[in-house]
This record gives structure tokens, C-alpha cells and sequence, in this order.
């Protein structure tokens, strides 16, 4: 299932949430911010309930939405399909990329060679 950069949006909403939440708390909580109107929103709901990313259940007028996908398996699912596309599956040739592109801080350095220790202990 491949979710929209807008449905993502939606997704994250959900994804923080307690409990299943109104079309109208969803507007409320993205419409501000990405300028988005109700109908929009409602749209963007509509797809991710046709792709199965979401459910919702009939509280009296009223619909409830709430994650079916996990943010995990989205984001497991995202960051292979980039590693694929772009860098041929491989994590290293990522890492070389946004050294050359964007200077890593220190902190991304430790926490690299920290995850590369752990790593190799594992294995």
C-alpha cells in the first residue's frame, strides 16, 4: 500500500492519538497548518479507508477513524522502497549521501558509531 504524502499527514494524526477521532477533530488538528479545507480532509480520509489504512466505526451522526496501519510498518515499508529506489538497497551508500550533502553533526556521528557497536555485537 503506498500512502500519500497528504494522507500521510492524516496518519500522523491518528497514529498520536488516544482514541478514534471525528472527521472534525482531524480538520481541526491539520486544517490550520497545511491550509487544508474540511472537504480535503474528508477526501484524504476517504482514500486511506478505500487503501485499508484506516477504519471507522458509526458513532451516532458521526464517524470515528482510527489506524489500522502501524507507524512502524509504514515507515519500515517507506524507507526500504527509498533504499531501493535510490541507493539500491543498501543503507550505506544512504549514510555517504547525507555526509557529502548535509554535514553530519557529532551527535549523528556517535549515534552512527554507537548503532555500528551494537551491530557488530549482535552478529
Amino acid at each position: 500500500m503506498r500512502i500519500s504524502e497528504a494522507e500521510s499527514v492524516v496518519m500522523d494524526v491518528l497514529w498520536r492519538a488516544q482514541a478514534p477521532l471525528g472527521a472534525d477533530d482531524i480538520v481541526a488538528a491539520v486544517a490550520a497548518a497545511q491550509d487544508w479545507q474540511e472537504a480535503t480532509v474528508k477526501t484524504l480520509l476517504n482514500r486511506l479507508l478505500k487503501k485499508k489504512a484506516i477504519a471507522a466505526t458509526r458513532d451516532g451522526r458521526r464517524y470515528l477513524y482510527r489506524a489500522i496501519t502501524r507507524r512502524g510498518d509504514y515507515v519500515h515499508a517507506e524507507s526500504t522502497s527509498l533504499l531501493d529506489r535510490l541507493f539500491g538497497g543498501r543503507v550505506a551508500p544512504l549514510v555517504a549521501h547525507f555526509s557529502e550533502r548535509h554535514k553530519l553533526s557529532k551527535k549523528d556521528i556517535a549515534d552512527l558509531r554507537k548503532l555500528i557497536e551494537e551491530l557488530d555485537h549482535e552478529r
